[in-house]
């Protein structure tokens, strides 16, 4: 029976990988349309929401969340999560073929650095211990060790939003995506929270009347609605095979710090895990650095002025060889050679 449950999970979180790698590709192409018909998502415009194709992405993805919830079900998430690396496979290969998004070879190393270093980090990430009830959840969420964690994300958050964002956002990836994944490891408490007063209600004892239960779902809500946007404001801003693992492994991470934190599932760890959990965070960061290297190295598509600074004494051969070339195009000098027609040194 354990077997046959681990296939399911298996299956589940593949397809999970699959539909999730798919809707950032469907999500970029519905973003560049509703850009060319309004105000661009990374500048604070919704015309996505009028866009069909973001809605097939959007549609996409909660399918592939929905499925992934499922897989935890029926297999161990050391099983399940290291999967979600697929969908940065998938989501660099359809950019490359449907997005035009050409992926440099040492961006490949990038993301298998990427990926190698959050699979290590999660196979040797301390195991869960499911709770039993929306209480109990809730003294985790009280206890002093998380407060203070959940008091330095909210901080982080609003200094992004408020300062970093209006000066940055547009030229460094880790604005829009630091915001996503520090609001989004308070996004798996909650989920988690719902998930399982969902099941104990299923199972007859039913957690609905429970005030804890609907402020789980209320931080959820909000945690969703403004992961989202930002989301949105990065895959309209920067290319998603670079959105795709940088966020993949910046979520990953900020995950198992938030649940290690909560659950002090870190206790009693042995020196090798912990060992391991090192190296894996220093293969992260070596991936990323790779990966934002990669970024400065493309050529810029912005439009702009071209600026010539000519010294002295080649300034009178150039007039003479350009007054040669207007003057066979029907131009007179005069015309050619008016007061700001040359830039001076």
């Amino acid at each position: 029976m354990g077997v046959s449950d681990n296939v399911k999970g298996l299956i589940l979180a593949v397809s999970s990988s699959a539909f999730i790698g798919t809707s950032f590709i469907l999500k970029k192409k519905g973003l560049k349309l509703a850009a060319a018909a309004g105000t661009r998502a990374g500048v604070g415009g919704y015309t996505y929401l009028l866009e069909p194709l973001w809605w097939a992405g959007m549609v996409t993805m909660i399918v592939g969340e929905i499925a992934n919830f499922v897989a935890y079900v029926y297999a161990p998430a050391v099983l399940v999560t290291p999967l979600g690396a697929l969908s940065i496979i998938i989501s660099a290969v359809l950019a490359h073929f449907l997005l035009k998004e050409r992926l440099q070879k040492m961006g490949i190393v990038g993301c298998l650095s990427c990926i190698v270093g959050s699979v290590v980090i999660v196979i040797h990430a301390p195991q869960e211990q499911t709770p039993t009830s929306v209480q109990e959840i809730w003294i985790l969420a009280t206890q002093p060790a998380f407060l203070i964690y959940v008091a330095a994300t909210l901080s982080i958050v609003l200094a992004l939003i408020l300062h970093f964002e209006p000066r940055y956002g547009q030229t460094n990836i880790l604005i829009y995506l630091g915001i996503c994944s520090l609001v989004g490891s308070l996004t798996v408490v909650s989920i988690k929270a719902i998930g399982i007063a969902i099941k104990l209600t299923m199972e007859g004892v039913s957690q609905i009347a429970y005030p804890q239960t609907w402020f789980f779902l209320t931080v959820a809500a909000i945690c969703v609605i403004t992961q989202l946007n930002y989301l949105n404001k990065a895959l309209d801003t920067f290319s998603a095979a670079i959105v795709s693992p940088v966020y993949y492994v910046m979520f990953t991470t900020l995950t198992i710090i938030a649940s290690a934190i909560m659950f002090k599932d870190w206790s009693g760890q042995s020196i090798s895990s912990i060992a391991s959990e090192i190296c894996g965070f220093i293969t992260v960061l070596s991936g990323t650095i790779i990966l934002h290297a990669t970024r400065e190295q493309e050529p810029p598509l912005t439009q702009g002025t071209v600026t010539w600074y000519i010294s002295g004494d080649s300034m009178k051969s150039l007039e003479e060889h350009l007054i040669t070339i207007h003057n066979s195009e029907g131009l007179t000098s005069e015309s050619f050679l008016q007061e700001d027609s040359i830039p001076q040194k």
